[in-house]
């Protein structure tokens, strides 16, 4: 059942958004118990994972990813009209969604861990489609 969307403003073309705060908001608004929460985001130049939501290991995931998958003009899809190839790429490499549990209505993650969104392309306002199973 589609639970929720929310909008997420990213602020740098790499950038990582903890957003299991407004995840378990939007579970709050529902009658939910337990399930599977399906978090996907339906961009190509954007992913979401788990992970710690410490500022700097976030600064640290971003510059990573930069440093794995620079900008250049090599890629064959810069040959068109975008220039955004590196942004695909890393946004491939972790993925668009994630299965999470939820437990007595609570997401079902380790005490360190958070959602984060992954902005590979921005800044831009993006979608998180929330789907419970």
């Amino acid at each position: 059942m589609s639970l929720a969307s929310l909008r997420i403003t990213t602020t740098a073309r790499t950038s990582v958004h903890p957003i299991g705060r407004q995840i378990q908001a939007a579970l709050d608004a529902q009658v939910v118990t337990d399930g599977l929460l399906l978090v996907s985001v339906p961009h190509t130049t954007c992913a979401v994972t788990l992970n710690e939501p410490e500022s700097g290991l976030l600064d640290d995931l971003a510059r990573s990813l930069e440093r794995l998958v620079p900008w250049h003009d090599d890629y064959a899809h810069n040959r068109g009209s975008e220039d955004n190839a590196a942004a695909h790429v890393r946004a491939a490499l972790l993925g668009h969604q994630l299965l999470v549990p939820v437990v007595n209505g609570r997401l079902e993650i380790g005490v360190w861990q958070d959602v984060l969104l992954v902005e590979c392309d921005g800044p831009r306002t993006r979608t998180v489609e929330l789907r419970l199973i």
